[in-house]
């Protein structure tokens, strides 16, 4: 029971990461139907600015409270991530929207190469350590352990998810991106600035991106100018496994991603005695991914549909 709930807790950290870069993916899609390979790149200069503010800050200030130092980093990575969203969207995105759909996505992808590439120029290669100024309580439960860092994802990720739902539910914006959606033709026929609740869209996405990537770099400890890409995959694979375009889908295929990795690396490694263990908990997640998709193309919460031309 212990290694059962150590595994879950492990999970649910892991794939509340996931669940929040892959809404990023799949509310880019349900609008303009794009997908946006650069994303994973935007979740790392979120990580990599954050980290940069953090260090700045604790060698200025070092009496600061902790808080307030994780503070100052995200108050500078979310605005440079939402500038960075909106300028991809305006430049690479916005000239080729009604371009075939391999144009598009041929940019997404040389985007993300070149975020990688300039992120190496400012950063380096090397890792970049998380300054110790978190908490590093450890806790105890029916023998599995939780930290402080965990229980702080895992809270944040819920409030952030339940904001989310209520900005697209509830509000203006949301009725607005909900229209755009259905068809930009009719929004646009009804009133709607479609070129806004894009952009507000791209918005939103890359402020949950540079939030993901402090988290994980504060998860893992340290950060790096690749970190974006396995990260964006494993995101992007979420929302696929979820039913990309449905922010529902994308929460449900991150947490279920995240526990398939933690409990294959877990389980499957003992039983294999360690040869199929931690290293190989990527193939456990894209095995299930292909797996679901054979039986239920559209994904777990996703509504088959018949493509218009």
């Amino acid at each position: 029971m212990d290694i059962f709930l150590q595994q879950l807790i492990n999970g649910l950290v892991l794939g509340s990461v996931y669940a929040l870069v892959a809404l990023g993916y799949t509310m880019v899609y349900g609008i303009i139907e794009l997908i946006n390979f650069a994303h994973g790149e935007v979740t790392m200069t979120g990580a990599l600015v954050a980290l940069s503010a953090i260090g700045a800050v604790a060698l200025g200030m070092p009496g600061l409270p902790s808080v307030l130092m994780l503070a100052a980093g995200l108050a500078l990575a979310i605005p440079v991530c939402v500038a960075l969203g909106l300028l991809i969207e305006r430049v690479a995105y916005r000239p080729l929207r009604n371009a075939p759909r391999l144009a598009p996505l041929i940019t997404a992808i040389g985007v993300s190469i070149i975020l990688q590439n300039l992120a190496m120029l400012i950063w380096g290669k090397q890792y970049i350590s998380f300054p110790p100024v978190l908490p590093q309580g450890r806790y105890e439960i029916l023998g599995a352990h939780i930290t402080d860092v965990q229980i702080a994802i895992l809270i944040l990720t819920l409030l952030i998810m339940l904001g989310l739902i209520l900005v697209v539910q509830r509000t203006r914006l949301g009725r607005a991106m909900r229209a755009t959606a259905q068809s930009r033709q009719v929004a646009s026929l009804m009133g709607v600035d479609v070129n806004r609740v894009i952009a507000a869209t791209f918005a939103i996405g890359s402020a949950l991106a540079a939030v993901a990537g402090v988290m994980v770099s504060a998860y893992y400890g340290l950060a790096h100018y690749y970190m974006g890409f396995m990260l964006g995959l494993k995101a992007f694979s979420a929302a696929v496994l979820g039913g990309i375009g449905n922010l529902g889908g994308a929460m449900l295929g991150g947490l279920l991603l995240g526990l398939i990795e933690s409990f294959g690396a877990g389980y499957i490694g003992d039983l294999t005695g360690g040869f199929l263990g931690s290293n190989y908990q990527d193939v456990f997640a894209f095995f299930v991914l292909i797996a679901v998709l054979v039986f239920r193309p559209a994904g777990l919460l996703g509504v088959r549909g018949v493509e218009r031309a």
